[in-house]
């Protein structure tokens, strides 16, 4: 691979001004720099990222830290981050952090010794948590669907409540009170929020939230399944069941084919993300849009701001639509 050095040779001049000619500085007539470029075409020279990082003191690089990359919601995510970070002529680095707090902690140190220009957080344990351990990767790090109470200097996620209030209030509205809420047991935030917004959704309409139709899974569909046969079980069981997401709500489907209930006529499922799947469950899943494609975007903008020395919004919070699909229908009379 031919470097500066040989295209100076073959020009004969300096490689300083190889370097200008090829960066296209006004400091090189037009004729000495279209002369180099030629020269440096013929020869096959491809810049070197690591001298142009030495350089510039930057990578153009930034770095992802997912939980897994195998859930498809971090998917959707991922793809609006490359898309802006495309834009912006910046490559991504992923990695997995498998949603453990000091697993987590430990990738964003070794990608900030790997010097990426910015990081961003997806589904982060951490917030929070270890605030100053963060700010002291000395790059920007924004979190996206920040799952630790607290605040974060720079974060984007979804309005959690109000999202849900919708689901609750379409549940509502279609002649449901025993609605059932099946959260995420993990501690995340989002799980708080959204159950929230289901108890501001019940007091709304003067309607006393039922302990017993509260269980929390793991936001997997075994225990979604498990949850949803608990509740069959009451003597007095929901005629709606609200799952913290879709992954909980194929195993509350699962449960309710096995009991030989017909959905929405016995009991209606409502859910959370709208993942690819949601519009292929039998029957096709009402859920809440999350815009994943969006935040990744609207993360990897603020992180650009940042790098680019400017001031953006801090705490972004984008809203959820409501999808209204097969899976919900007016109340079975008691």
């Amino acid at each position: 691979m031919p470097s500066i050095k040989d295209i100076a040779r073959q020009a004969g001049v300096s490689h300083s001004t190889v370097s200008r000619a090829l960066h296209n500085s006004p400091l090189i007539g037009r004729e000495t720099a279209a002369r180099i470029r030629a020269i440096a075409k013929r020869a096959g020279y491809v810049p070197s990222a690591v001298a142009r990082s030495l350089v510039s003191r930057t990578t153009r690089t930034v770095g992802v830290v997912v939980t897994t990359i195998a859930d498809p919601f971090i998917g959707e995510v991922v793809d609006g981050i490359e898309s802006m970070a495309n834009e912006h002529h910046y490559s991504v680095i992923l990695a997995n952090s498998y949603a453990d707090p000091e697993l987590e902690m430990k990738v964003v140190g070794s990608l900030s010794e790997r010097r990426v220009d910015g990081i961003l957080v997806t589904a982060s344990r951490v917030g929070a948590m270890h605030r100053k351990r963060l700010a002291g990767a000395n790059v920007p790090i924004v979190l996206i669907n920040n799952q630790h109470p607290g605040q974060f200097v720079h974060s984007v996620g979804i309005d959690n409540v109000a999202a849900t209030r919708a689901m609750m209030v379409h549940l509502l509205d279609l002649g449901h009170r025993r609605i059932a809420y099946i959260g995420d047991r993990s501690g995340y935030l989002s799980d708080t929020e959204r159950f929230s917004g289901y108890r501001r959704a019940l007091k709304s309409r003067r309607i006393s939230m039922c302990p017993e139709l509260v269980l929390h899974g793991d936001g997997k569909p075994v225990e979604g399944e498990r949850a949803a046969r608990q509740l069959f079980q009451l003597s007095y069981p929901p005629t709606a069941i609200f799952c913290y997401n879709d992954m909980t709500a194929l195993g509350v489907l699962q449960a309710v084919r096995a009991r030989g209930l017909k959905i929405p006529e016995d009991v209606s499922i409502g859910a959370f993300d709208d993942l690819f799947v949601a519009s292929y469950t039998s029957p096709p899943l009402t859920t809440i849009r999350q815009p994943k494609r969006e935040m990744g975007r609207r993360a990897m903008s603020i992180l650009v701001q940042l790098l680019n020395g400017e001031k953006p919004e801090s705490r972004v919070k984008l809203p959820g639509e409501l999808i209204v699909r097969a899976s919900t229908g007016p109340a079975k009379s008691m």
